[in-house]
Parts: C-alpha cells; structure tokens; sequence
C-alpha cells in the first residue's frame, strides 16, 4: 500500500508535453481540459476555449493521438500531455497544476461548453482579490478568496442539473446529498465531476488530489472533506453557467480501498481545541469493519494516524463538526432563493 502523500505531487507520474510555448493572454487564468470518450470536435473545443481567452490550455490526453502535432501548430497557447497510461482525474489535474503557472485555472471536460461568464479576463477579475486585500491578508492566502468556485451546469435542454453537494454523516458513513444551485455562494463539499476554478496556490497548499485513491468517487469525496477540515471554502456562483452534452458518468462509491483510506483520513479522527488526532480506540472497530486481516488493517490504520499527526494542526474540525455546520446550509437551500 502506497504511503499517503505529506507533500503536494510528491510522486510524478511519467508524462511527455508538446507545445504551450505562447501565452495567448494575461488573465491570471488557465484552463485545464479532461477529456472523457465521445466523438467531440477538437479544433472546435480548442477555438471555443481560445475565443474566451484563457492564458494557457493544457489538454490531457492518452499517448497515440494522431492529430497532436496539427493542433499545437494551430493553437501555440495549447500544450498537451501525453500520459502513457490511465491516470486518476485528480492525478491529472494535479500533473496540470504543476505544468501551470497561472494564479488560477479552471477545469472542463471536453463534453462542456462555456455559456455564461464574460470570458476568461471577467471570470478571473470577479474572483481575484485586489490587492488592497491581498495586502490586508499579508499575500499568502493565494489570488483568490477560496479554495475553489463551482459553476451551474445545465443540459440542452437548459435544465439546471444537480451538483451542489453536501455531506450526511452517520455512524462512521457518508453519503452526499445533492441539490440544484439555487442561489449565488452557497458552499458545496466538493467540485462536482471535478469541475470548477481552482486558486492555484491554495490548491497546491492543500495537498491538491490525493494520487493514491484510485476510485476517482473517493478520491473527489477525500478533496472536498480534507477542504472543509482545513477551513477551506468551495462554493457555487450564479455569474458562471456551462452547458453539458449528455448524462453524468454513473460513479462508483464501492467501499474499497480508497474509501477505507479516505475513512481514515476524514472520517476517523477527532479534533480537539486546535488540532486533530486519530484515537488508538478506532482501529478495532476499523478492523471489524475493513474486511482485511489484521497486519493490513494495523498498517493502512498506522500509515493513516501517522499522516493525521503530520498534519494535525491544520485541521479546524472534524466530519461530526462538519455535518452540524451543513445543516444550516440544507435548510437556507431548502427555502429557495
């Protein structure tokens, strides 16, 4: 079982980029562009992501691509990487961070198309901080004032799809609730289907996607939980709409190893005053319930309580905080705009 990451990317996948040499505008705004199957007209994506000027585009893609080299001569701003193999979705958004020095970056998937925001210089003016108020948190809270801003998604039909998201923790489990965006700044616990504009910066700070849970489901669940406990903020705005061909990807949130290991790391520990820590009186109950024999339950539960005391003071709460706060929250959506 791989060690849980204490540091951002701290294990790099091997990768080959082409092209990106020309910054096609000054924004302080990338985008990083996921691609999923389906029958999509690239140079189309890339003159739709052009017109809206975004700095710099990294396309992920899968090595064998035959139309790589055409298009990095079209579009100079576009630079591709070629993965050799099937990374997570939070693999790849981290590899597109480090390539990336664009205060913020936003990331799609090549079945979206962008319908409301002003392009990318608006979209960036609106939720970079000025620098009155970068001065006044002394610089270091990165170029925006949260973590990650999730946009309204809607299908062709302009029906508003569901992809606010909040926690429901019980007994050791959790399962989100998801609601329709109905009004501007309302938090969500993570990035639905990973999308949204993301504070490079912060991002970074947070540890960005942890690589060694493989179920993209949990690996998304573990972002957004790790957010909430360190004080991070993801929320929606109005002021940003995408369209979206097609249905949701079905998640898997199979309890497996990744789910144990996001248990762990999220759901397990206390906090107390002003740190956290992984009580020695879990582990029983986490054998029972982890369906691995022991020496594996001791290791994934010893690796986990090491990582949680590296990082303990980082915390400011924990799922039982977390599922009070949301409370609040289901009840001010509840009652609609």
């Amino acid at each position: 079982m791989n060690t849980i990451p204490t540091i951002f990317n701290a294990q790099t996948p091997s990768y080959t980029a082409v092209g990106g040499k020309e910054r096609h505008a000054s924004t302080g705004l990338s985008a990083v562009l996921m691609n999923r199957n389906g029958h999509y007209s690239r140079r189309a994506i890339f003159q739709d992501l052009e017109k809206n000027g975004f700095d710099y585009v990294i396309s992920m893609e899968r090595k064998g691509r035959y139309d790589v080299e055409e298009l990095s001569g079209r579009f100079p701003f576009v630079r591709f990487i070629l993965l050799p193999q099937d990374l997570s979705p939070g693999e790849q958004i981290n590899l597109a961070a480090c390539e990336l020095s664009s205060p913020l970056f936003f990331v799609l998937w090549n079945d979206l198309k962008i319908i409301t925001g002003g392009g990318a210089g608006r979209i960036a003016g609106r939720l970079c901080l000025s620098q009155e108020e970068l001065k006044k948190t002394g610089g270091n809270t990165g170029a925006c004032g949260r973590l990650c801003t999730v946009p309204v998604i809607q299908n062709t039909r302009c029906e508003i799809l569901p992809t606010l998201t909040a926690p429901a923790v019980s007994r050791g489990n959790v399962k989100p609730l998801i609601f329709s965006p109905q009004k501007e700044g309302l938090p969500s616990l993570y990035p639905f289907d990973s999308v949204g504009v993301y504070d490079r910066e912060r991002f970074i700070r947070l540890g960005g996607f942890d690589t060694t849970l493989k179920n993209p489901y949990w690996q998304l669940m573990d972002f957004g939980f790790r957010a909430c406990l360190w004080g991070e903020e993801i929320r929606v705005t109005q002021q940003l709409k995408l369209s979206r061909e097609g249905e949701f990807p079905v998640a898997d949130n199979t309890p497996d190893e990744s789910y144990r290991r996001f248990y762990l790391k999220n759901l397990a520990l206390v906090f107390h005053s002003d740190y956290a820590h992984l009580p020695l009186r879990r582990f029983f109950g986490y054998l029972r319930r982890s369906g691995v024999d022991p020496f594996s339950a001791w290791e994934e539960f010893s690796q986990a309580r090491r990582w949680v005391k590296i990082n303990r003071y980082r915390f400011r709460s924990d799922a039982r905080m977390v599922n009070e706060l949301w409370e609040d929250i289901e009840a001010a959506q509840a009652a609609g705009p």
